[in-house]
């Protein structure tokens, strides 16, 4: 026997356990085969000293039966009688287990019923146990990779060249399905599971992952994600097909392939600031959809067959940049010619289309930059042109031989390949309403003075002009289209012109409705041409087929069309666009494309008059050069004055300088100091913009209000007086239109109420608003008795205080024009005697004044009734003391 160094360790001591053996009350029989023979412990003794030679000719004596050992005692074994199971009932259970088991992503193997957990803490058996399945022949490449703790040192590689590698690769896979299956939300449901639970049962081909929560989750994926995009979502693809394959087994007879979307990317990147540093990098764009091509099939895996001895060659993935081709039949070692084998490759969808910059976000004096944006697969046909999308995606490079050509030397074209769409549309906005925030809308509609506090809302910036408010408010509500039998369709978008003095706000109406309406297309008539309002034919490079491209009025199909300096187009122009005010399509009959497009919108138009004041002395048609088709076709007419009238120029000036106070830059909590606040009723009813967007937005797409009971006899009478009006005054021509406009104005006031039926009090504030737009485009002599006319109309829910005030407002301002003339402009203090404005008020059916003299519209203005003289004084604002 030679000896060794160090002397190997003993059979028995191999067998010995490494953990101290159990206590055991009685000692078993043949305890004292080892421990009570001396020699035998000496020979035992002598064995560990000099060593035992493992393998030898006596080997198999280690396996020689032992009746002394191989016994059980008896007083261990458990006789208890367990009724048997069959084979089948057996398998049963076990599939049973196992759908569990795959359902709730656990993997099982027999050879885990060896070790227990507690087993995995040891480094040690850790590698026993993978080398033992080595060694049998059964061990996958991925277990014999360790999992990589510091997986963002990358040892001195590039991002892209480590995730690359077999081990970052395997352990990125390993964290990102472990954040699938255990990542739970605040509510303790698990987020990721019911997504992948719900494409399935949509038969979806991917599910939105938010990048914020993988970066509070798993930081280094998130830190690698955007530096190796490519690299990164094909890696995540696999895990979430691998994932949904566990789970949904046949769910590869849906689709091939399982998308990882990345949404909620905290950097947004303008698109004309793309420089070389972002290529290959993930990044986040807005713009407004410009372009689209059709949906055209791209090769994503391709298959070839050799025209010669007809050997299938492939499968070859396709890439974005080149086309992968066979060199030689491997078959016949021909050099082809080949041909695609159109039933075993495979296709994905593919789109291209055009984004744009929106036009809010462009830099003063520059001109929209837009870019390429490649979308596939369910991506396709998300948006169409009009749209203003959220994008996320990769922006690389596609090589252009033009460029090369121009240019003489090698330059690339870039495109964003996308990851994640997102198309802000109002139907995405109420989906995306939470059960608070309906629930708070439906408290507000409760409210019976919410018509006013949303005209109180609307602009508040602008002091006054509650009739344009409450218009545009009717205009961005909207009425409902009919269309009976699909032969004759009736518009439900309600057309508003603004027409009157420089200086009176009507553009920033305009841009303020380009905010709050939930699509809005913003142009001017000078810079506006009849194709750039329309459509426009151009030959689309791609295809070099003529193409149709979307002018204002088709991009803001179902929204607002906006319309600035109405009055600078040119006449041909402006005839454009009657069709799209009426029929609301536009018909295309250029290049060999004779077509209809949808222009379903209302269009809210801003003009100046002819001279550039508005003359009250003469009629509407004489004021303004537009024609009479395209004024019939406006619901309502809003003239805007800018009359003098000190009380009211003095609390424009107030509301100015402190709404410029308050909205400054440094000012950040938006309050004025308390010796500025004034007691103005509109700042206490009306709604935060965000909330009212969102009113505005589940108005147009849930409530659709019917005519029911309506009293067709007054609308009736109501058109016969206002046809009889209008010959004899010569002025503004009344149409049918205008009925329809009625009706469209009363479905809008019942819209802003959340109401599913027309009411009577929606046709007589419809019926107001008709009267105020045809009686103010009169001569101010034909004014006054037109008002005493249809004053039953024109009184409709309105304040007898207010009415008062615009009486005495018209006798205080005839006294002071007479008192200049007799006195010079050096005046204090006016004098009007109660009678003047007790008749007028007689002929309004009020005969009591003490309320009206008691309100705060009377003191407000800075009007004193003296009871003893019975005298109203108003103190004019050059002596007040403030």
């Amino acid at each position: 026997m030679s000896q060794r160094s160090s002397p190997p360790r003993s059979v028995r001591q191999t067998d010995a356990p490494t953990s101290p053996a159990p206590e055991i009350d009685e000692p078993f029989e043949d305890e004292g085969l080892l421990g009570d023979d001396p020699s035998q412990d000496d020979i035992i003794n002598e064995e560990e000293a000099d060593g035992e030679e493992l393998f030898g000719d006596d080997m198999e004596a280690d396996y020689r039966p032992m009746p002394a050992l191989d016994r059980y005692d008896r007083d261990l074994m458990d006789d208890e009688d367990y009724s048997d199971i069959s084979q089948s009932d057996r398998a049963a259970a076990e599939a049973t287990m196992r759908r569990r088991d795959r359902a709730a992503g656990i993997y099982r193997d027999d050879r885990d019923l060896l070790y227990e957990e507690s087993d995995e803490d040891d480094t040690q058996t850790r590698k026993r146990r993978r080398a033992e399945k080595a060694a049998m022949g059964e061990m996958d490449n991925v277990d014999m990779i360790e999992s990589i703790e510091n997986l963002e040192d990358t040892r001195g590689y590039s991002i892209k060249e480590w995730i690359m590698m077999l081990s970052p690769r395997t352990e990125i896979a390993n964290r990102f399905k472990n954040f699938l299956r255990t990542y739970t939300d605040s509510s303790g449901h698990y987020l990721y599971k019911e997504r992948i639970k719900h494409m399935c049962e949509s038969n979806q081909l991917s599910f939105v992952v938010e990048f914020p929560i993988l970066a509070s989750v798993e930081n280094v994926l998130a830190y690698f994600l955007p530096e190796a995009p490519y690299q990164m979502l094909e890696i995540f693809d696999g895990v979430a097909k691998e994932l949904v394959l566990t789970i949904y087994p046949s769910y590869e007879r849906v689709t091939s392939e399982i998308h990882v979307r990345i949404s909620e990317l905290p950097l947004i990147e303008e698109i004309r600031t793309y420089r070389k540093l972002h290529l290959n990098q993930l990044v986040r764009s807005l713009g407004v959809v410009t372009a689209t091509t059709g949906v055209l099939p791209q090769l994503s895996v391709v298959k070839y067959d050799c025209t010669k001895c007809g050997y299938i060659i492939g499968p070859f993935v396709q890439t974005q940049n080149s086309e992968v081709k066979p060199g030689s039949c491997p078959e016949c070692q021909s050099a082809g010619p080949f041909m695609i084998n159109m039933e075993q490759t495979l296709y994905r969808n593919y789109q291209k289309i055009t984004i744009q910059e929106s036009p809010g976000r462009i830099p003063a004096g520059r001109i929209p930059r837009s870019k390429d944006c490649i979308l596939l697969s369910d991506l396709c046909d998300r948006c169409k042109p009009g749209d203003e999308i959220d994008i996320t995606g990769i922006y690389t490079n596609s090589y252009d031989g033009s460029l090369n050509t121009e240019h003489g030397f090698p330059v690339f074209a870039t495109v964003l390949l996308a990851n994640h769409i997102v198309v802000k549309d109002s139907k995405d906005i109420v989906e995306s309403l939470t059960g608070e925030e309906i629930e708070s809308i439906l408290k507000l509609s409760k409210d019976h003075r919410i018509a006013d506090r949303i005209i109180a809302s609307i602009a508040p910036s602008i002091y006054g002009h509650e009739f344009i408010k409450r218009a545009l408010a009717l205009a961005i509500f909207g009425g409902e289209s009919k269309n009976p039998g699909n032969k004759h369709k009736i518009r439900g978008d309600i057309n508003v012109l603004l027409c009157g003095d420089p200086g009176t706000a009507k553009s920033q109406f305009l841009k303020y409705t380009e905010k709050i309406a939930p699509r809005a297309v913003f142009t001017t008539g000078q810079g506006a041409s009849a194709v750039g309002l329309t459509a426009y034919v151009r030959k689309s490079p791609t295809t070099r087929e003529w193409t149709l491209e979307a002018g204002a009025l088709v991009l803001a199909d179902h929204g607002i069309c906006l319309i600035d300096e109405f009055d600078k187009m040119n006449d041909q122009d402006r005839t454009s666009i009657h069709e799209a005010m009426e029929q609301q399509s536009i018909s295309i009959s250029k290049a060999g494309i004779v077509t209809s497009l949808h222009a379903r919108c209302s269009v809210i138009a801003a003009s100046n008059p002819i001279g550039g004041r508005y003359d009250a002395s003469m009629t509407f048609s004489e004021n303004v050069d537009l024609s009479e088709p395209i004024l019939s076709r406006f619901d309502i007419l809003c003239i805007v004055k800018d009359e003098v009238d000190p009380m009211q120029d003095r609390h424009l000036a107030k509301f100015v300088v402190n709404s410029h106070i308050k909205n400054h830059p440094t000012n950040e909590k938006r309050e004025l100091p308390a010796e500025l606040i004034d007691q103005n009723s509109t700042n206490d009813i009306s709604i935060p913009q965000d909330l009212l967007k969102k009113y505005i937005v589940y108005a147009r797409q849930n409530i659709h209000p019917k005519l029911a009971k309506v009293d067709r006899d007054k609308v009736a009478n109501l058109y016969g007086q206002l046809r009889q009006e209008s010959l004899a005054t010569g002025s503004l021509p009344i149409t049918v239109r205008h009925i329809e406009s009625i009706i469209r104005m009363a479905e809008a006031s019942a819209k802003m109420h959340l109401r599913d039926h027309v009411r009577e009090d929606d046709i007589n504030l419809a019926i107001r608003m008709m009267l105020d737009s045809f009686v103010d485009t009169q001569k101010y002599s034909v004014m006054k008795s037109m008002r005493h006319t249809f004053q039953k109309y024109l009184m409709y829910k309105k304040d007898h205080s207010e009415l008062l005030y615009y009486i005495l407002r018209q006798i205080t301002l005839d006294t002071l024009a007479f008192q200049k003339a007799l006195h010079g402009s050096h005046i204090s203090i006016i004098e009007i005697a109660e009678k003047d404005l007790l008749d007028r008020a007689k002929q309004i059916d009020i005969h009591n004044l003490t309320s009206f003299y008691e309100s705060d519209i009377f003191k407000k203005n800075n009007f004193v009734y003296d009871s003893k003289r019975r005298v109203i004084i108003q103190t004019l604002p050059e002596n007040v003391n403030e």
